[in-house]
Formats: C-alpha cells, structure tokens, sequence
C-alpha cells in the first residue's frame, strides 16, 4: 500500500532548501563512511597507539577544511573522503591485538549502528516526550540488569548519565542530600557548629571521587582514606579503625563509597562487610561498578560482587564491560525516592506540576543534565538482539585470557607480579636479577620506578602496542587491560618480548635506570 502524504500548495514557498540536508547526499555520505569503517573492521594487524604531533594533526585539518564562507560550499567527497581517514587513523586502535592500554572498549558493530540512528533522529532523553522510547527501554533495561543486582522490584530505580564521574558526583550528591537536611538551600552554614562532613573512601578511589568532594562543598581534605589489604581491597578492619579516628577528629563520615574493579588494578572490595559497617554507622554505601559491575551478568563471576544488593547506589559504565560507544553509564538507586534527593528545584518550562503517564517516565529530575543522549538505546538492542551471553561469554573470555596472562608472568624469572588479577586488569613490573653484571642484583626504588615508566614509553613510541601504567605501593608498574577478545596468550607473550628487548636496551644504554 502507498502511503498517502499531504503536499504544500505549489504556489506556496518550500522553505530553505539546502543541499546539506539531502537524503541522497546522506545516503552517498553513509556509504563512504560506511565502506572505510568496514575495512577498518576488517584489519586484524597488531597496532598500538601512532602519536602525531599536534602541530602536524592540527595543520592536516585545516587542509581539509573548505575556504569557502561567505556561501555554503558545494559538497566535496574527496573532503569527506579524508576527514573519516584522518579521524580513524589517528584514534586508539581498539580493535587490534595491540591495544591493551585502557578501558575504553571497541563497540560491538551494531552498537555503533543504533548510535548512529541515535545521532540522525536526535532525541533528547531526560523527558518522555522528547525521547519515548529510551525513556521506556531505561525501564526495561532496569528491570533487566536488576536481576543481577538483587534490588526489591518495584523499590528501586535506575537513571542513565554520561559517565561514571557524573554518576559518582550524583550519586554523592543524593548522599549529601539524605544524610545532611538543608545543604541543599542552605549549603555549609546548614551544619555550621557541627563536626565537618566526611566520605570515607578507599586509598586509591577513582578520582572522580575526590573531584565530587570539592564540587559538593564538603572538599577533598575531608576524604577518610581507608587503608587497603594485599589485595589491593579496603581493609574492612582497618577501616573500622579509620572512621573511629575521623570521629575524633570532629568529622562526621556520611558516605562510604567503595569500589566494584578499581581502575588501578581492577580490585573488589569486600562489599558485605562494608555493607554492615555502614549500616552499623548511619553511612551511605555509594559502589563505584563503573568497570566491574558487568561481572554481574556472568554466573561465573557474580560471586565478587556479593553484598551488591545492599548498597544505597551503584554507578555501572556500559562502554567499558558492555562493550557500547561511550558515554552510557547507569546509576542505580536502591530506593527509588532517594534518586529525587540529588535535585531539589522547580522549572516550569520542563518540569511539569502535575505527573501523568508520561511524565512519570521523565529522568531530568533524577539527572543532573537536560539535553541527554539517549545512550541507552545501544544498551538495549544488544540486549533485545543477542541476549546477556553475548556479554557474559565476552567478559568470561576476558577475565580468563586476564588470568592465563598473570600465570605467564609468574613462570618469567624477568617479571613481577604485586597483584592477582580479579577482572581483566593485570599490573607486573619488568624486574629481572643480575642488574648491572652481578648476579642476583635487582633494581628497587626510584631506579625500578623509571624503568617501567620509560618502558612504557619505549613500547608506545614503537607502535606495536599500547599499554598503561600505575603507581603502586608509590612505584610504577606496566598495566595492561583486556578488552578486546581478539587478544590471545601469544600476543600477550609477543608483548612480553618487547618489553624485555626495551628493558634490556635501557638498562644498557645512557638512559638506564642506574645511569641517572
């Protein structure tokens, strides 16, 4: 059946007609995109991260930049042809075997194809009105990733924003809110005569977390560091003693905010023992999961958030573990009136007086941002299409490939290990015996400190791969992360030998660590 549409009069002006917005036009402009994102799709070569300078990527993008101004300029393919070039060559190689760098994640294909429609149809998703169907997906998705937390259905709630930080400094805000009446209006002066607002938090919190605390007014020389156990873990008895000697330090702890796969090691904190202590003091428990609460869709890996069910927050980034374009970050609230506690204002141009069924489904009273993507929706089609194995089975793959890694290094005599991994985050140091021709002699200290760290950089300068790097225990160690399940053990062993052959060079050269 032909669809009938209603025509303007002839004689009637048809508005501005501008080429730009030709669906031809975009049609041909999709398909050249389209063919450049399929061969890089395609390429499976070990790469890693190809810095350029600034000042050379800078003039390479104004030469492709039209001179034209004073009227729009005609469309030029070989222009579009060169900025989707110059955009993919110069980004980080998250699909090739060589990128272990970070937890900025390669996307499932499809993912990328429904952020596209996201982009085209442009639907702004805090108010129903403006986005229906991510606002009613947020619900179901909800509903879905609750299975795995174990909220009482029907009390909690879930509200998309863009990134973990934004989550983390709404999630600390709704805390401030709940536990400090009247900072809202009133700020400081609301609990002035009062000991100081605190959050408690473990020695080494994302920083989000310590940029929450002078944005929220309490200020970061009011995080309560509790200490940290072999693993990398907040020591829940040592943390007990922490907030018996903030009390007597006239501060009140309010929050206790722990962490699901910390971004330095990727450790879990021991979430029921936490979740007691908190009760037992009157705290907010906030979990930063912004990178390991995916584990919760695995059967095999759910067991190291025990206890998640009881915290009053929890922030989840679905571009990490999910494996979506970024941003999409959930922040789930175990009471659902709580999730109203981070805003407390009135704008009649967007808030309506009266909730309907529609407005019910609003998010912009529970998120601190009003034009939102609806970042939901690359979520919920993975989800609709392939279901939670495709998640679960990546993720497994990840944390074992993770492991197999950690097993190799411990049978190398020339490599250090100062954790076991618990995700898909492994930290070692290059640190082999017989340094400077005798034997048994092993750098410490400073030494083995810019070791790794001009390592880390002889390894990113050769292209191959690109790996990180973390202070701990305040000496650096290589870090590498797992996100690309085209990774194998033997190209994690070829890293091993880049690595040792850039040691071995340093330690010989001027730049040794011992030369300084």
């Amino acid at each position: 059946m032909t669809e009938s549409r209603s025509r303007e009069p002839a004689s009637e002006p048809s508005g501005l007609l501008l080429e730009a917005f030709d669906p031809q036009l975009f049609r041909e402009n999709s398909e050249t995109a389209l063919a450049k994102l399929e061969k890089h799709l395609s390429d499976l070569s070990i790469r890693g991260l190809e810095l350029i300078d600034p000042e050379q990527l800078t003039r390479a993008a104004r030469a492709l930049m039209t001179p034209q101004h004073d009227t729009v300029a005609a469309f030029d393919e070989e222009r579009l042809a060169g900025i989707i070039d110059l955009y993919i060559r110069t980004g980080i190689q998250v699909l090739s075997p060589g990128y272990m760098g970070r937890q900025f994640s390669g996307v499932v294909p499809l993912a990328g194809v429904i952020d596209f429609v996201s982009s085209m149809v442009s639907q702004p998703a805090s108010f129903y009105e403006a986005g229906q169907l991510p606002n009613a997906v947020e619900r179901v998705m909800a509903e879905e990733l609750n299975r795995f937390i174990g909220y009482a259905p029907g009390r909690f709630t879930m509200v998309t924003t863009s990134g973990g930080s934004l989550a983390n400094l709404t999630a600390l805000l709704a805390a401030r809110n709940e536990k400090l009446p009247g900072y809202w209006s009133q700020g400081a002066s609301a609990v002035r005569g009062q000991p100081r607002p605190a959050i408690a938090v473990g020695a080494d919190v994302h920083y989000s977390v310590a940029r929450a605390a002078g944005v929220l007014g309490i200020g970061d020389a009011q995080l309560v560091r509790l200490p940290l156990n072999g693993r990398q873990q907040i020591d829940a008895a040592g943390a007990r003693a922490a907030l018996a000697a903030a009390e007597r330090h006239n501060l009140r702890v309010f929050c206790l905010v722990a962490s699901a796969g910390s971004t330095s090691v990727g450790a879990f904190d021991p979430l029921d023992d936490l979740a007691d202590l908190a009760a037992e003091k009157d705290l907010w428990l906030h979990v930063d999961g912004a990178h390991g609460a995916s584990l919760l869709v695995s059967d095999a890996l759910r067991g190291k958030l025990r206890g998640i069910e009881r915290a009053d927050s929890l922030t989840w980034d679905a571009h990490k573990m999910m494996f979506v374009p970024a941003p999409c970050t959930m922040l789930f609230y175990r009471n659902r009136e709580t999730a109203l506690s981070a805003f407390r204002q009135k704008a009649s141009y967007v808030f309506d007086e009266e909730q309907d069924i529609y407005t019910a489904f609003d998010s912009g009273g529970k998120n601190f941002e009003c034009t939102k993507r609806p970042m939901i929706m690359t979520l919920w089609a993975l989800w609709a299409i392939y279901g939670r194995s495709l998640f679960a089975e990546k993720i497994e793959y990840l944390c074992r490939l993770t492991g197999e890694a950690h097993a190799i290094l411990r049978d190398d005599p020339d490599f250090a290990t100062p954790h076991r991994p618990e995700a898909n985050i492994l930290c070692f140091r290059y640190h082999p015996a017989g340094f400077g021709g005798k034997p048994g002699k092993r750098l410490d200290g400073k030494a083995l400190h810019r070791l790794q760290i001009a390592i880390r950089n002889r390894v990113k300068s050769a292209g191959n791969f690109f790996i990180s790097k973390v202070d701990i225990d305040g000496v650096a160690a290589l870090r590498v992360v797992m996100m690309n399940h085209r990774i194998t053990t033997e190209h994690f062993r070829m890293l091993l030998s880049e690595i040792k052959r850039a040691g071995q060079d340093l330690i010989a050269s001027d730049e040794g660590p011992g030369k300084a």
